[in-house]
């Protein structure tokens, strides 16, 4: 909580030579870039493993559980190989960490999504002479899309809020907003701190509204 109430210090968090401003625009820019990343891989794994008969499929999600490993050690380890390859202190190698970890919440909600469409409409599809591709893409994806959504608001606010593995990786070249916070609150100012923390629970409050209306107890039923 603030120190002392007022707005004296919201100009000086949101002028515009503030790194404030640039770490937002830093953290908005990642959580994007790792939402595309994210989908591009939860979107296929979410149909086989919610669609398909996979041999493992229940070890594969429990191996995809948010917190199976600590994430210190996996983010201490990942830097080190990231100096190795050139990756640290690198927008690419923030948004590599931001996505193993995005990942695996994204296949998870995208996996019960895809569970939760009823087969008769796909075959329903098929037998009025859609092909599979077409069936995919006009009736599987559309009844997915809500879970799909919901995976990426998730994704993106977890890369928003994300801060160990953007210290190990991005320190000192790339600074997001959970970093500003971070380093304001080292400083002293507190006040700075505490409008920055206000910044990033604004849209996790804004967009956790949103995900209610698409994260229903049936589609959260498939989910294992």
């Amino acid at each position: 909580m603030p120190l002392t109430w007022g707005f004296k210090y919201w100009g000086e968090v949101f002028k515009p030579t503030s790194d404030t401003v640039a770490a937002l625009a830093t953290s908005v820019l990642i959580a994007s870039i790792t939402v595309v990343v994210c989908l591009l891989l939860a979107v296929p794994a979410g149909y086989a493993l919610g669609r398909l008969q996979l041999p493992g499929r229940r070890l594969i999600l429990l191996l995809l559980l948010p917190q199976a490993f600590p994430s210190l050690a996996v983010y201490f380890n990942v830097a080190r190989l990231f100096y190795m390859v050139g990756l640290n202190g690198t927008i690419v190698g923030v948004v590599l960490v931001h996505a193993a970890h995005g990942l695996v919440i994204a296949v998870w909600i995208a996996a019960a999504a895809f569970a939760a469409i009823d087969p008769e409409l796909e075959l329903a599809a098929r037998n009025i002479g859609a092909s599979a591709r077409r069936t995919a893409l006009t009736v599987t994806l559309p009844l997915a899309m809500p879970g799909v959504t919901a995976s990426a608001i998730f994704v993106f606010l977890e890369s928003l809020d994300e801060f160990t593995g953007t210290y190990f990786v991005g320190v000192p070249d790339v600074t997001t907003l959970p970093l500003a916070m971070f380093t304001a609150s080292l400083a002293g100012n507190y006040q700075i701190a505490a409008i920055t923390a206000l910044v990033l629970l604004l849209p996790s409050v804004g967009f956790m509204l949103v995900i209610e209306r698409f994260l229903k107890a049936e589609m959260l039923a498939k989910i294992g």
